[in-house]
């Protein structure tokens, strides 16, 4: 068992559920370190061209800027222990069910964070998690129990 446990908090960025997985964790004094990608979504998509030179066609100014961000992103669910990707009903998140595919490819378990309204196109990806919670609470309170080893959660 590791000593702190590495979370990388993969999905949507539109909401405050990281920062409610966060709070709910140190309430609980998990011994928990959190990762995520980039959430500043004009850094994010702007990186490639920023760093390396802009780019007149669109297609190679998003290319140049998800590969720069592949780098932060896939380092991170290496080392992650848990991967946790939250899928928002507002926009879709390829991203996200990318990084998922990702975390199962390398045996990570996954925990998948959605509301019930999109069950249906998420169905295999939920088949390949680990668990699938409908709130940031559920996710805290599986990392107590997995960390813990029993219902109360985690006790140092």
């Amino acid at each position: 068992m590791p000593d702190i446990w590495k979370v990388y908090l993969s999905g949507e960025i539109h909401t405050i559920w990281r920062e409610e997985i966060a709070k709910g964790a140190a309430e609980k004094n998990l011994p928990v370190q959190f990762s995520a990608p980039v959430t500043d979504h004009p850094a994010s998509d702007d990186c490639g061209v920023a760093i390396l030179g802009a780019e007149e066609d669109k297609f190679w100014h998003d290319r140049k800027g998800a590969q720069v961000n592949a780098i932060r992103t896939s380092t991170l669910i290496k080392e992650a222990d848990i991967v946790v990707v939250r899928f928002g009903d507002k926009y879709k998140q390829w991203n996200a069910a990318f990084d998922a595919g990702y975390a199962a490819a390398l045996g990570k378990p996954i925990i998948i964070n959605h509301g019930p309204e999109i069950i249906h196109p998420l169905k295999e990806v939920d088949a390949a998690a680990f668990a699938v919670a409908e709130t940031p609470a559920q996710i805290v309170d599986i990392l107590g129990y997995v960390i813990g080893g029993n219902l109360a959660g985690y006790t140092d």
